[in-house]
């Protein structure tokens, strides 16, 4: 499946707790290591069958060891670079962060190494603030958290 074709969903949990707040992922792996503006992510993954939402349920419940209930908001989907669309669904909650956990992923490392070393797909998860998660936030999802501002009346 040529990434053009690709279509990914997430979840975009929010608070008001002092404010809106919204709570972001950052990717776990030797990669994203060391970086932080600019890379973190709704928590979300590839669409296996046509429905969205429960998909964005699963990859949520599989990145963050959370599950999301209650009633959910469709925004308006982006598209990456590549040309793949992520949807996401934002909804009303004010998680306990002490419970998270993800699954895992294998790769070889280091490159070219012949090793295999295990790494979470998600090695931190948050709550911010919009200002902040605007910074935090994969330049191309920004539009999630400015559509979920205005449709609560934050901005």
């Amino acid at each position: 499946m040529s990434r053009q074709s690709q279509v990914s969903a997430g979840i975009l949990a929010y608070r008001r707790n002092h404010g809106l707040e919204v709570l972001l992922a950052h990717p776990g792996g030797p990669f994203w290591a060391r970086k932080d503006i600019g890379a973190w992510s709704i928590p979300k993954g590839l669409v296996e069958s046509g429905d969205l939402l429960a998909c964005a349920r699963r990859e949520f419940t599989e990145e963050t060891g959370l599950i999301a209930e209650g009633e959910f908001v469709a925004l308006t989907p982006v598209k990456q670079k590549s040309g793949k669309t992520v949807h996401a669904f934002a909804i009303a909650a004010d998680f306990d962060l002490s419970d998270c956990r993800s699954n895992f992923f294998e790769i070889e490392w280091p490159p070219h190494s012949g090793k295999r070393k295990r790494f979470p797909e998600v090695d931190q998860v948050s709550y911010f603030d919009i200002a902040t998660a605007r910074h935090k936030i994969l330049p191309y999802q920004e539009p999630f958290i400015t559509e979920l501002a205005q449709k609560l009346g934050a901005i």
